[in-house]
């Protein structure tokens, strides 16, 4: 199939100020046709993964260099997004750019003003960004909510949805949805094309979460410590799990169970048809993170400490003390685990084979933000106090040319 970019390079170069056959013999008018529809095809693809830019063989495992560096004393707690090539990095003030993943250059930077209220999330779309107006006077009230779809290429507005209250957490966009949860205790799904609304379903407590969108399911947190199962197309309640803490990070699930942690100190393994409790484990304090990795559970604690549990029965394979509180989502390649402790001036990259600390990212700042780290194009990225962090592999030198 014809890449849209390409025969739009074409068109322009060759045929658009021609009076002439347009390149590959179309006339220039199907060809601009061809151009609009195979464009509008491509805006609708699924959205990337996160991680879908990573180069093959990439290990944290091996020695890690400083590549670049955007700083800023505008650093917010939210994680910025990412596609196969750019950063979005939101910043105080309702400004936000984009960056070059490779160099750190700055492709864009817009500024919506008021306030970012939770991370974003980017797609092949757009990037989609959740913000509330600063009130018009100190301590005053602040306006409703408002979600943007900013164009890739540009950082414009696409579209704006205004919000009963403030979206709290993150956006997640996954089957063409943007969903988030709000401070009043909604939950929402936009068309991400449009920002029409799909549904909307009040659960009455407020929302401070990263939802996940599977197939079937959206799983959303709350406040007041439920998990809720709503169906992915009309956002009716699947069903719902109470514990006694808020309930904060995302979900992980493997084949028929759901696993999240609770801010009353346990990870829970609960059914995904039915909500039905398989097994709960306590750790020291809250557990705000979870990922499931290839031997079992990765458990981040508010204690410090960092467990593996085994995925059947929960039972603890090692834990590990970190420099200090996590209450980041850890970022993880095949072997390994890299969390970014509160108050610390480096990544811990732990093997979660052992738990054994095998490397460490230094940041020569400190790390006091809950934005959690992000890999693309061959790099991670770690949000300090004053900026954001590209570290990659050290290039290999080139072998010098001898002369006969």
């Amino acid at each position: 199939m014809l890449c849209w970019r390409d025969l739009f390079k074409a068109l322009i170069l060759k045929g658009a100020r021609k009076k002439t056959a347009a390149p590959l013999g179309l006339p220039a008018k199907t060809l601009a046709a061809l151009v609009l529809v195979s464009s509008f095809a491509y805006s609708l693809q699924p959205p990337r993964q996160a991680n879908a830019g990573v180069k093959p063989g990439f290990s944290l495992s091996q020695p890690l260099v400083v590549r670049w560096r955007y700083s800023s004393d505008a650093v917010l707690n939210l994680t910025p997004a990412i596609d196969r090539d750019r950063i979005y990095m939101p910043l105080a003030g309702g400004t936000i750019v984009s960056l070059r993943a490779d160099d750190g250059q700055l492709h864009w930077k817009s500024e919506i003003g008021g306030e970012f209220t939770a991370s974003p999330a980017a797609d092949s779309h757009a990037v989609y960004v959740a913000s509330e107006a600063l009130p018009a006077t100190p301590g005053g009230q602040t306006s409703k909510g408002a979600i943007r779809a900013l164009g890739l290429e540009g950082g414009l507005t696409i579209w704006m949805k205004t919000m009963s209250s403030s979206v709290r957490g993150a956006l997640a966009v996954n089957n063409n949805k943007v969903v988030g949860g709000t401070a009043d205790g909604s939950v929402f799904a936009l068309d991400r094309a449009t920002g029409n609304v799909l549904w909307v379903v009040e659960i009455g407590s407020a929302m401070n979460c990263q939802p996940v969108i599977t197939g079937e399911g959206v799983y959303i947190g709350s406040e007041e410590g439920t998990l809720f199962s709503l169906d992915e197309s009309s956002g009716k309640l699947r069903w719902r799990f109470k514990t006694a803490g808020p309930v904060r990070g995302p979900v992980a699930i493997v084949n028929d169970s759901v696993y999240f942690g609770s801010g009353d100190g346990y990870a829970y393994a609960v059914s995904a048809g039915e909500g039905r409790l398989h097994w709960r484990t306590r750790t020291g304090a809250g557990v705000q993170a979870v990922v499931a990795v290839t031997d079992g559970l990765l458990v981040a604690s508010l204690d410090n400490f960092a467990y593996l549990l085994s995925l059947s029965g929960g039972k603890r394979i090692w834990k590990r003390q970190l420099p200090g509180r996590v209450t980041s989502q850890p970022l993880i390649t095949a072997d390994s685990a890299l969390f970014t402790p509160l108050s610390s001036d480096a990544g811990v990259v732990l093997a979660l084979r052992n738990g054994k600390q095998i490397n460490s990212l230094p940041t020569g700042d400190s790390v006091n933000t809950a934005a959690s780290p992000v890999i693309t194009a061959g790099s991670v990225f770690l949000t300090t106090d004053r900026g954001l962090l590209a570290f990659s592999h050290p290039e290999e030198p080139k072998p010098s040319r001898t002369r006969p």
